[in-house]
Protein backbone atom coordinates (compact mmCIF):
# COMPACT_ATOMS: atom_id res chain seq x y z
CA UNK A 1 0.00 0.00 0.00
CA UNK A 2 1.25 3.48 -0.89
CA UNK A 3 2.05 5.81 2.11
CA UNK A 4 2.71 9.67 2.08
CA UNK A 5 6.49 9.91 4.78
CA UNK A 6 5.99 12.97 6.95
CA UNK A 7 9.93 13.62 7.94
CA UNK A 8 10.02 16.41 10.75
CA UNK A 9 13.36 18.08 11.23
CA UNK A 10 14.69 20.98 12.87
CA UNK A 11 18.55 21.10 12.50
CA UNK A 12 21.09 21.06 9.69
CA UNK A 13 22.75 17.81 11.14
CA UNK A 14 18.92 16.18 11.70
CA UNK A 15 18.37 17.01 8.10
CA UNK A 16 21.88 15.65 6.95
CA UNK A 17 20.94 12.89 8.91
CA UNK A 18 17.97 11.97 7.04
CA UNK A 19 19.64 12.52 3.59
CA UNK A 20 22.11 9.83 4.36
CA UNK A 21 19.44 7.50 5.66
CA UNK A 22 17.44 8.22 2.27
CA UNK A 23 20.71 7.42 0.27
CA UNK A 24 21.32 3.89 2.75
CA UNK A 25 17.87 2.70 1.78
CA UNK A 26 16.36 3.03 4.73
CA UNK A 27 13.01 4.55 3.32
CA UNK A 28 11.54 2.30 0.37
CA UNK A 29 8.47 2.97 -1.29
CA UNK A 30 6.81 4.98 -3.99
CA UNK A 31 4.79 7.62 -2.29
CA UNK A 32 5.27 11.16 -1.33
CA UNK A 33 7.73 11.93 0.81
CA UNK A 34 6.98 15.71 2.69
CA UNK A 35 9.82 17.92 4.90
CA UNK A 36 8.49 19.27 7.81
CA UNK A 37 10.82 22.14 8.61
CA UNK A 38 10.28 23.42 12.55
CA UNK A 39 12.31 26.43 14.06
CA UNK A 40 12.17 25.34 17.57
CA UNK A 41 14.17 28.30 18.68
CA UNK A 42 12.43 30.11 21.91
CA UNK A 43 12.11 33.32 19.56
CA UNK A 44 11.80 31.62 16.07
CA UNK A 45 11.79 35.37 14.80
CA UNK A 46 15.06 36.06 16.05
CA UNK A 47 17.25 32.76 14.26
CA UNK A 48 17.94 32.09 11.23
CA UNK A 49 15.58 29.42 9.47
CA UNK A 50 17.11 26.43 8.67
CA UNK A 51 15.58 26.76 4.90
CA UNK A 52 18.12 29.99 4.58
CA UNK A 53 21.25 27.61 4.92
CA UNK A 54 23.07 27.31 1.66
CA UNK A 55 23.59 23.28 2.17
CA UNK A 56 19.49 23.24 2.52
CA UNK A 57 18.61 22.89 -1.10
CA UNK A 58 21.00 20.46 -1.61
CA UNK A 59 19.77 18.44 1.51
CA UNK A 60 16.18 18.45 0.53
CA UNK A 61 16.29 17.25 -3.31
CA UNK A 62 15.22 13.68 -2.14
CA UNK A 63 11.97 15.13 -0.90
CA UNK A 64 9.02 15.98 -3.10
CA UNK A 65 7.53 19.06 -1.00
CA UNK A 66 9.31 21.05 1.72
CA UNK A 67 6.61 23.07 4.40
CA UNK A 68 6.95 25.04 7.50
CA UNK A 69 5.52 23.75 10.71
CA UNK A 70 5.85 27.41 12.22
CA UNK A 71 3.76 28.68 9.33
CA UNK A 72 1.19 25.87 9.68
CA UNK A 73 0.75 26.44 13.43
CA UNK A 74 1.10 30.40 13.93
CA UNK A 75 0.96 31.77 16.44
CA UNK A 76 1.80 28.59 18.39
CA UNK A 77 5.21 27.82 19.48
CA UNK A 78 6.37 24.52 18.15
CA UNK A 79 8.42 23.57 21.00
CA UNK A 80 5.07 24.28 23.34
CA UNK A 81 2.16 23.18 21.40
CA UNK A 82 0.02 19.84 21.58
CA UNK A 83 -3.56 19.04 20.05
CA UNK A 84 -5.96 18.11 22.72
CA UNK A 85 -7.43 14.98 22.22
CA UNK A 86 -10.73 16.71 20.93
CA UNK A 87 -8.45 18.55 18.71
CA UNK A 88 -6.97 16.02 17.17
CA UNK A 89 -9.28 14.75 14.01
CA UNK A 90 -9.69 19.38 13.27
CA UNK A 91 -5.72 19.20 12.95
CA UNK A 92 -5.04 16.39 11.15
CA UNK A 93 -7.95 17.30 8.52
CA UNK A 94 -6.29 20.89 8.11
CA UNK A 95 -2.82 19.69 7.72
CA UNK A 96 -3.95 17.20 5.12
CA UNK A 97 -5.58 20.04 3.12
CA UNK A 98 -2.95 22.33 3.54
CA UNK A 99 -0.17 20.23 2.38
CA UNK A 100 -1.90 18.62 0.03
CA UNK A 101 -1.72 14.98 1.63
CA UNK A 102 -5.03 13.43 0.67
CA UNK A 103 -6.32 10.61 2.43
CA UNK A 104 -3.34 8.37 1.81
CA UNK A 105 -1.88 6.46 5.05
CA UNK A 106 0.92 8.52 6.76
CA UNK A 107 4.42 7.55 8.24
CA UNK A 108 5.98 9.90 10.75
CA UNK A 109 9.47 10.38 10.73
CA UNK A 110 10.47 12.58 13.88
CA UNK A 111 13.67 13.75 15.62
CA UNK A 112 12.81 13.74 19.55
CA UNK A 113 10.02 12.02 20.02
CA UNK A 114 9.42 12.82 24.03
CA UNK A 115 8.73 16.35 23.04
CA UNK A 116 6.80 18.49 20.45
CA UNK A 117 6.93 18.88 17.72
CA UNK A 118 7.13 15.55 17.26
CA UNK A 119 4.31 14.54 19.76
CA UNK A 120 2.36 17.36 18.35
CA UNK A 121 2.41 15.36 14.89
CA UNK A 122 2.23 11.86 16.42
CA UNK A 123 -1.18 12.87 18.21
CA UNK A 124 -2.75 14.55 14.97
CA UNK A 125 -1.64 11.47 13.09
CA UNK A 126 -2.86 9.07 15.42
CA UNK A 127 -3.08 6.20 12.96
CA UNK A 128 0.00 7.13 11.46
CA UNK A 129 3.16 4.52 12.01
CA UNK A 130 6.33 6.34 13.43
CA UNK A 131 10.16 6.04 12.95
CA UNK A 132 12.31 7.73 15.33
CA UNK A 133 16.22 9.02 13.98
CA UNK A 134 18.59 9.59 17.20
CA UNK A 135 19.64 13.29 17.91
CA UNK A 136 23.10 13.04 18.31
CA UNK A 137 24.75 11.18 22.01
CA UNK A 138 21.14 11.66 23.34
CA UNK A 139 19.55 8.68 22.10
CA UNK A 140 22.42 6.50 24.63
CA UNK A 141 20.61 7.74 27.19
CA UNK A 142 16.82 6.66 28.17
CA UNK A 143 13.57 7.97 26.97
CA UNK A 144 13.37 11.24 29.03
CA UNK A 145 9.69 11.93 29.46
CA UNK A 146 7.48 8.63 29.50
CA UNK A 147 5.79 8.23 26.53
CA UNK A 148 2.12 7.30 26.61
CA UNK A 149 1.56 3.47 24.82
CA UNK A 150 -0.79 5.40 22.26
CA UNK A 151 2.14 6.54 20.68
CA UNK A 152 4.91 4.27 21.49
CA UNK A 153 2.80 1.48 20.06
CA UNK A 154 3.03 2.55 16.92
CA UNK A 155 7.02 3.10 16.86
CA UNK A 156 8.86 0.92 14.11
CA UNK A 157 12.00 1.45 14.34
CA UNK A 158 15.08 3.89 16.10
CA UNK A 159 17.33 4.95 13.60
CA UNK A 160 20.83 6.71 14.39
CA UNK A 161 24.28 7.09 13.49
CA UNK A 162 27.11 4.63 14.79
CA UNK A 163 28.64 7.78 16.79
CA UNK A 164 30.54 5.64 19.41
CA UNK A 165 31.10 1.92 17.87
CA UNK A 166 30.15 -0.29 20.01
CA UNK A 167 27.66 1.74 21.99
CA UNK A 168 24.18 0.64 21.47
CA UNK A 169 21.51 3.42 22.28
CA UNK A 170 19.03 2.83 25.27
CA UNK A 171 16.68 5.31 23.55
CA UNK A 172 12.96 3.93 23.29
CA UNK A 173 14.01 0.19 24.71
CA UNK A 174 10.64 0.16 26.76
CA UNK A 175 8.57 -0.66 23.39
CA UNK A 176 11.40 -2.67 22.24
CA UNK A 177 11.15 -1.14 18.74
CA UNK A 178 13.72 -2.37 15.82
CA UNK A 179 17.29 -0.37 16.00
CA UNK A 180 18.47 0.57 12.42
CA UNK A 181 22.56 1.74 11.97
CA UNK A 182 22.37 4.48 8.98
CA UNK A 183 25.72 3.91 7.70
CA UNK A 184 29.00 6.34 8.26
CA UNK A 185 29.87 5.80 4.55
CA UNK A 186 26.64 6.89 3.73
CA UNK A 187 26.50 10.24 6.30
CA UNK A 188 30.22 11.27 5.01
CA UNK A 189 29.09 11.33 1.51
CA UNK A 190 26.47 13.79 2.22
CA UNK A 191 28.76 15.60 3.92
CA UNK A 192 31.49 15.33 1.46
CA UNK A 193 28.46 17.02 -1.15
CA UNK A 194 27.81 19.83 1.27
CA UNK A 195 31.46 20.76 1.54
CA UNK A 196 31.98 21.76 -2.25
CA UNK A 197 30.46 24.89 -1.69
CA UNK A 198 30.08 25.54 1.87
CA UNK A 199 31.23 28.94 3.60
CA UNK A 200 35.05 28.14 5.34
CA UNK A 201 37.15 29.97 7.81
CA UNK A 202 39.41 33.02 6.63
CA UNK A 203 42.69 31.11 7.92
CA UNK A 204 44.42 29.50 5.74
CA UNK A 205 46.63 27.85 8.50
CA UNK A 206 46.26 24.82 10.57
CA UNK A 207 43.57 26.03 13.30
CA UNK A 208 41.88 24.55 16.80
CA UNK A 209 38.25 24.68 16.17
CA UNK A 210 35.91 25.67 19.55
CA UNK A 211 32.58 24.22 20.00
CA UNK A 212 30.19 26.51 21.31
CA UNK A 213 26.79 25.12 22.51
CA UNK A 214 23.16 25.84 23.32
CA UNK A 215 23.82 25.94 27.57
CA UNK A 216 22.61 28.95 29.36
CA UNK A 217 19.43 30.17 27.54
CA UNK A 218 18.22 26.75 28.17
CA UNK A 219 19.34 27.45 32.15
CA UNK A 220 21.43 24.77 32.20
CA UNK A 221 24.52 27.19 33.39
CA UNK A 222 24.43 30.85 33.74
CA UNK A 223 25.98 33.49 31.05
CA UNK A 224 29.17 33.83 33.05
CA UNK A 225 30.22 30.36 33.42
CA UNK A 226 29.46 29.50 29.70
CA UNK A 227 31.45 32.45 28.80
CA UNK A 228 33.76 30.79 31.15
CA UNK A 229 33.57 27.49 29.52
CA UNK A 230 34.39 29.67 26.18
CA UNK A 231 37.55 30.39 28.21
CA UNK A 232 38.39 27.29 28.89
CA UNK A 233 38.49 26.29 25.48
CA UNK A 234 40.82 28.78 24.63
CA UNK A 235 43.24 28.28 27.08
CA UNK A 236 43.28 24.38 26.34
CA UNK A 237 43.75 25.31 22.50
CA UNK A 238 46.63 27.72 23.51
CA UNK A 239 48.24 25.11 25.64
CA UNK A 240 48.00 22.81 23.06
CA UNK A 241 50.20 25.14 20.97
CA UNK A 242 47.65 26.80 18.80
CA UNK A 243 48.16 30.31 17.42
CA UNK A 244 44.99 30.28 15.41
CA UNK A 245 41.59 28.93 16.48
CA UNK A 246 38.50 29.19 15.41
CA UNK A 247 35.01 29.45 17.58
CA UNK A 248 31.98 28.42 16.33
CA UNK A 249 29.47 29.15 17.84
CA UNK A 250 25.73 27.02 18.51
CA UNK A 251 23.62 28.01 15.22
CA UNK A 252 20.84 29.35 17.99
CA UNK A 253 22.80 30.53 20.85
CA UNK A 254 24.25 34.53 21.60
CA UNK A 255 27.48 35.76 20.05
CA UNK A 256 28.15 37.43 22.93
CA UNK A 257 29.09 34.72 25.53
CA UNK A 258 32.28 34.93 23.34
CA UNK A 259 33.10 38.52 24.52
CA UNK A 260 35.56 37.16 27.82
CA UNK A 261 37.29 34.71 25.70
CA UNK A 262 38.30 37.42 22.67
CA UNK A 263 39.61 39.27 25.57
CA UNK A 264 41.54 36.29 27.11
CA UNK A 265 42.98 35.78 23.67
CA UNK A 266 44.38 39.00 23.45
CA UNK A 267 46.13 38.69 26.52
CA UNK A 268 47.78 35.06 25.18
CA UNK A 269 48.12 36.83 21.74
CA UNK A 270 46.27 34.30 19.75
CA UNK A 271 44.01 34.93 16.87
CA UNK A 272 40.67 33.75 16.81
CA UNK A 273 37.77 33.96 14.68
CA UNK A 274 34.54 33.88 15.19
CA UNK A 275 32.58 31.83 12.40
CA UNK A 276 29.04 32.11 12.47
CA UNK A 277 28.59 30.39 8.55
CA UNK A 278 25.19 28.32 9.01
CA UNK A 279 27.97 25.21 8.06
CA UNK A 280 28.36 21.80 9.88
CA UNK A 281 31.35 21.31 11.95
CA UNK A 282 31.75 17.82 10.30
CA UNK A 283 32.19 20.16 7.02
CA UNK A 284 34.85 21.71 8.49
CA UNK A 285 36.47 18.97 9.78
CA UNK A 286 36.59 17.50 6.33
CA UNK A 287 37.03 20.54 4.21
CA UNK A 288 39.38 22.55 6.70
CA UNK A 289 42.80 22.44 7.79
CA UNK A 290 41.32 21.48 11.38
CA UNK A 291 44.07 20.24 14.12
CA UNK A 292 42.56 19.94 17.07
CA UNK A 293 38.96 20.71 18.02
CA UNK A 294 37.55 21.54 21.66
CA UNK A 295 34.04 21.22 23.77
CA UNK A 296 32.13 20.12 26.20
CA UNK A 297 30.01 17.40 25.33
CA UNK A 298 29.07 18.85 21.91
CA UNK A 299 28.05 15.53 19.82
CA UNK A 300 30.80 16.97 16.92
CA UNK A 301 33.66 16.12 19.49
CA UNK A 302 32.61 12.57 18.69
CA UNK A 303 32.10 12.76 15.08
CA UNK A 304 35.73 14.33 15.54
CA UNK A 305 37.14 11.26 16.75
CA UNK A 306 35.39 8.85 15.69
CA UNK A 307 34.59 9.57 11.95
CA UNK A 308 37.34 11.90 11.10
CA UNK A 309 40.17 10.34 13.38
CA UNK A 310 41.28 14.33 14.76
CA UNK A 311 42.55 15.14 18.06
CA UNK A 312 39.74 15.90 20.71
CA UNK A 313 39.78 17.84 23.87
CA UNK A 314 37.03 18.16 26.31
CA UNK A 315 36.75 20.64 29.22
CA UNK A 316 34.32 21.71 31.36
CA UNK A 317 32.47 18.24 31.65
CA UNK A 318 32.94 16.94 35.36
CA UNK A 319 31.41 20.92 36.95
CA UNK A 320 28.60 20.62 34.60
CA UNK A 321 27.82 16.99 35.21
CA UNK A 322 27.47 18.15 39.20
CA UNK A 323 25.52 21.09 38.11
CA UNK A 324 23.06 19.46 35.92
CA UNK A 325 19.87 19.37 37.26
CA UNK A 326 17.24 17.75 37.49
CA UNK A 327 19.53 14.40 37.44
CA UNK A 328 17.09 12.51 34.62
CA UNK A 329 18.18 15.67 32.51
CA UNK A 330 18.83 14.33 28.97
CA UNK A 331 22.10 16.10 28.58
CA UNK A 332 23.46 13.87 31.40
CA UNK A 333 24.27 10.82 29.02
CA UNK A 334 25.98 13.44 25.93
CA UNK A 335 28.07 14.62 28.87
CA UNK A 336 29.41 10.69 30.58
CA UNK A 337 30.05 9.78 27.22
CA UNK A 338 32.07 12.45 26.50
CA UNK A 339 34.01 12.74 29.97
CA UNK A 340 34.72 9.00 29.66
CA UNK A 341 35.76 8.78 26.30
CA UNK A 342 37.55 11.89 24.84
CA UNK A 343 40.73 13.38 26.40
CA UNK A 344 41.34 16.13 29.09
CA UNK A 345 43.87 18.83 28.00
CA UNK A 346 46.51 17.07 30.56
CA UNK A 347 44.78 13.23 30.87
CA UNK A 348 43.33 10.67 28.37
CA UNK A 349 40.52 9.13 28.12
CA UNK A 350 39.42 7.81 31.46
CA UNK A 351 37.29 4.60 30.46
CA UNK A 352 37.02 2.19 26.95
CA UNK A 353 33.65 1.37 25.10
CA UNK A 354 33.07 -1.55 27.26
CA UNK A 355 33.54 0.03 30.82
CA UNK A 356 31.48 3.45 29.39
CA UNK A 357 28.59 1.02 28.36
CA UNK A 358 28.21 -0.29 31.68
CA UNK A 359 28.14 3.26 33.10
CA UNK A 360 26.04 4.28 30.82
CA UNK A 361 23.73 1.29 31.25
CA UNK A 362 24.08 2.54 35.31
CA UNK A 363 23.38 6.01 34.96
CA UNK A 364 20.68 5.09 33.00
CA UNK A 365 19.01 3.37 35.03
CA UNK A 366 19.38 5.98 38.12
CA UNK A 367 17.84 8.58 35.76
CA UNK A 368 14.96 6.61 34.91
CA UNK A 369 14.54 3.72 37.42
CA UNK A 370 11.06 3.16 36.30
CA UNK A 371 11.42 3.15 32.30
CA UNK A 372 14.66 0.71 32.74
CA UNK A 373 13.59 -1.76 35.55
CA UNK A 374 15.04 -4.32 34.03
CA UNK A 375 18.53 -3.08 34.46
CA UNK A 376 18.64 -2.52 38.17
CA UNK A 377 20.91 -5.56 38.54
CA UNK A 378 23.47 -4.38 36.23
CA UNK A 379 23.23 -0.74 37.79
CA UNK A 380 23.78 -2.52 41.16
CA UNK A 381 26.79 -4.42 40.13
CA UNK A 382 28.35 -1.87 38.16
CA UNK A 383 27.74 0.89 41.84
CA UNK A 384 29.31 -2.28 43.85
CA UNK A 385 32.01 -2.11 42.16
CA UNK A 386 33.14 1.16 41.19
CA UNK A 387 30.73 3.38 43.36
CA UNK A 388 33.65 5.06 45.14
CA UNK A 389 35.95 5.65 42.46
CA UNK A 390 32.99 7.27 40.69
CA UNK A 391 30.85 8.92 42.73
CA UNK A 392 30.65 12.15 40.91
CA UNK A 393 28.15 10.60 38.51
CA UNK A 394 25.49 9.72 40.84
CA UNK A 395 23.95 12.07 43.69
CA UNK A 396 24.33 9.73 46.88
CA UNK A 397 20.77 10.98 48.15
CA UNK A 398 19.59 9.87 44.64
CA UNK A 399 21.49 5.83 45.47
CA UNK A 400 19.72 5.82 49.11
CA UNK A 401 16.22 6.72 47.63
CA UNK A 402 16.74 4.00 45.02
CA UNK A 403 18.11 1.81 47.62
CA UNK A 404 21.62 1.30 45.65
CA UNK A 405 25.06 0.86 46.64
CA UNK A 406 26.79 4.24 48.10
CA UNK A 407 23.33 5.16 49.00
CA UNK A 408 22.84 8.06 51.77
CA UNK A 409 19.79 7.60 53.60
CA UNK A 410 17.96 10.64 55.31
CA UNK A 411 15.27 10.47 57.07
CA UNK A 412 12.18 9.98 53.81
CA UNK A 413 14.74 7.01 52.36
CA UNK A 414 14.89 5.59 55.70
CA UNK A 415 11.08 6.00 56.34
CA UNK A 416 10.15 4.45 52.46
CA UNK A 417 10.13 0.96 53.62
CA UNK A 418 8.76 1.34 57.27
CA UNK A 419 5.64 3.86 54.79
CA UNK A 420 5.28 0.99 52.37
CA UNK A 421 4.70 -1.38 55.21
CA UNK A 422 2.62 0.71 56.98
CA UNK A 423 0.21 1.36 53.51
CA UNK A 424 -0.12 -2.67 53.23
CA UNK A 425 -0.88 -3.02 56.52
CA UNK A 426 -3.91 -0.09 56.27
CA UNK A 427 -4.74 -1.84 52.92
CA UNK A 428 -5.38 -5.55 54.78
CA UNK A 429 -7.21 -4.23 57.13
CA UNK A 430 -9.06 -2.57 55.13
CA UNK A 431 -10.31 -5.17 53.12
CA UNK A 432 -10.93 -6.93 56.29
CA UNK A 433 -13.58 -4.90 56.98
CA UNK A 434 -14.75 -4.19 54.24
CA UNK A 435 -15.02 -8.17 53.98
CA UNK A 436 -17.21 -8.15 57.48
CA UNK A 437 -19.27 -5.42 56.39
CA UNK A 438 -20.27 -6.96 53.11
CA UNK A 439 -20.27 -10.75 53.73
CA UNK A 440 -24.31 -10.23 55.59
CA UNK A 441 -25.50 -7.95 52.80
CA UNK A 442 -24.23 -10.47 50.23
CA UNK A 443 -26.10 -13.45 52.35
CA UNK A 444 -29.78 -11.13 52.31
CA UNK A 445 -32.03 -12.78 49.94
CA UNK A 446 -31.85 -10.49 46.15
CA UNK A 447 -28.47 -8.85 47.65
CA UNK A 448 -25.60 -8.10 45.55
Amino acid sequence: MTRTQLFEVSTLFGLATLHAALADGLFPGDGKRVLIVSNNAQVPEAVADLTESPAFARLAEPFDQVVSFNEAIAPLHPSVWTPSEAEMPVWERYFRLLWDLGEEPVHLVVESIQVSPAQSLAWSFPQASIDVYADGLMSYGPTRNKILSEVGSRIERLLHLDLVPGLAPLLLEEFGVERRVISTEAFQRVLHQLGADAALPETDQEFALLLGQYLSPLGLISNSEEEALHTQMLEAAAAKGFRSIVFKPHPTAPTELAGPMLARAAELGVQVEVFTAPVLAETLFEQSRVGLVVGCFSTALMTAQSVYGLSVVRVGTENLLKALKPFPNSNRIPLVVIDSLVAAPDAPPRLDIAETARLIEAVGFVMQPEVLSHRRSAAHDWLWEHGTTEARFFPAIRLGELGLPGGKQTLKTRMAPTLRRAARSAYAIERKLEERLMGPIRGVPGGG
